[in-house]
């Protein structure tokens, strides 16, 4: 398999820029991401054009305020386009660097930093959290949704939560989404005096939505990860993300905190207005808006805390499709690698992925492409983020597919849908 290298020389512009008034296409201005001629690699320039009117139908319906599209197959990119805008309100043209809150895409990378650590040795799979951080030891189990215990309807774990529970959300944590969820959320927020280590410790003080191992919850059990590998590491979460993921990859704008807009870099964040319809500035009258700010820069949330560019984040995919390696830095195993692509919740239901879909250790992967309706073969391993982003790895077909925006909430869209059949469409062979 060839794999990706920013040192290549065959920068190809295969589109031409188009001008029309309002609205902003770019195609491949990022040097760092040369491209080379779609049919080299077994796609149709002609088919991955059929991404941009697409994408824009979404802008000009003002359901989302700009994209950025990026494809690549066999290791060279083939498509990389930047439309709409950052800030919709200064008319502000999005750009092929921008940065974006990646939110729950960042799990995928406090997985893979808690596998590296298991390949030392560190650890086994099935080792209970409690051996680790203490907090969870003699958790109990809420048998209602009522968590206080005033009708005493706790009951004792059948077996203690494992790393392995925790890295495929069937731990049985307490989340925003079912189950004890206002009790969740008032212990959770994170306070100016927090540590991670505070913070998780509340979140194992509370009970358990079920028995460990007994269903899926999406939860913020990924947090529970970034802790891992901070106890196990003796590093903060964000400081082995740099020394081992970040800088050996030249992961060069990923982070957790910003104090401003990386000189214009940063997306504006976005939500729909009454009845999905006509996106405007989420929380106008805060900076968190228009930039990412926090009293508190001691809690590296690995469940999602990040926000990245497009380029970054394909040379982090390019590195899992490539079983590990990028460019002689390599970070895990492809034995591993395998595993965590591996469907590790049986017939589970993911009621978060749906039908067809299984989950692995940091990612959902496809496990019946007929009953999950999709182009992706199985096997794929995939997560999106809150504000609308998407990235997937489709490992028989050699492909990395990303969108990025800034738009939430974003069910009532389909482009994430849209954007993975018009990638796989353009495959010819």
């Amino acid at each position: 398999m060839k794999r990706f290298s920013t040192s290549q020389t065959n920068f190809v512009l295969f589109a031409v820029l188009l001008l029309v008034p309002g609205i902003s296409y770019s195609q491949n201005t990022d040097p760092g991401l040369p491209m080379v001629e779609p049919e080299s690699v077994g796609m149709s320039a002609e088919r991955l054009a059929r991404i941009r009117p697409a994408m824009q139908k979404y802008i000009d319906d003002n359901l989302v305020p700009g994209v950025v599209t990026l494809v690549a197959r066999k290791g060279q990119v083939v498509h990389f386009e930047s439309q709409g805008f950052m800030d919709v309100d200064s008319q502000v043209p999005m750009r092929p660097d921008a940065m974006f809150r990646i939110a729950s895409m960042t799990k995928p990378i406090t997985s893979v930093a808690l596998m590296m650590l298991w390949e030392e040795g560190a650890f086994q799979l099935r080792d209970p959290i409690s051996k680790f951080i203490p907090s969870f030891a003699e958790q109990r189990v809420s048998t209602t949704s009522d968590a206080s215990n005033k009708t005493g309807h706790l009951v004792p774990v059948n077996r203690s939560a494992t790393i392995r529970d925790m890295l495929t959300h069937t731990a049985g944590l307490a989340n925003s989404y079912r189950g004890n969820a206002a009790y969740y959320g008032s212990v959770t927020p994170v306070r100016v005096d927090d540590t991670l280590e505070s913070y998780i410790d509340r979140l194992a003080g509370l009970p358990l939505n079920y028995q460990p191992g007994e269903e899926w919850q999406y939860s913020a059990a990924t947090d529970v990860v970034g802790r891992l590998v901070e106890v196990i590491s003796g590093q903060t979460l964000y400081a082995f993300m740099q020394e081992r993921i970040f800088e050996p990859l030249g992961m060069t704008d990923t982070h957790f905190f910003m104090d401003d807009d990386k000189g214009g870099r940063l997306t504006s964040q976005y939500t729909p207005g009454p009845d999905n319809n006509q996106i405007m500035l989420a929380d106008p009258g805060s900076n968190e808006s228009r930039w990412i700010s926090t009293e508190n820069k001691r809690v590296f949330r690995g469940a999602g805390g990040l926000v990245s560019t497009p380029r970054d984040y394909l040379r982090f995919q390019q590195a899992m499709l490539n079983g590990g390696e990028l460019d002689g830095v390599r970070l895990l195993s492809p034995i591993t690698l395998d595993l965590m692509m591996d469907n590790h919740t049986g017939e589970l239901p993911l009621w978060l992925a749906g039908p067809g879909m299984g989950f692995g250790l940091g990612w959902a992967v496809v496990t019946d492409r007929g009953e999950a309706a999709t182009p992706l073969t199985e096997g794929a391993a995939y997560w999106g983020g809150a504000y609308c982003t998407i990235a997937w790895i489709d490992r028989e077909q050699e492909l990395v597919g990303i969108l990025m925006t800034q738009v939430r909430p974003y069910n009532h869209l389909s482009i994430r849908q849209d954007f993975q059949v018009l990638a796989h469409q353009a495959i010819i062979e």
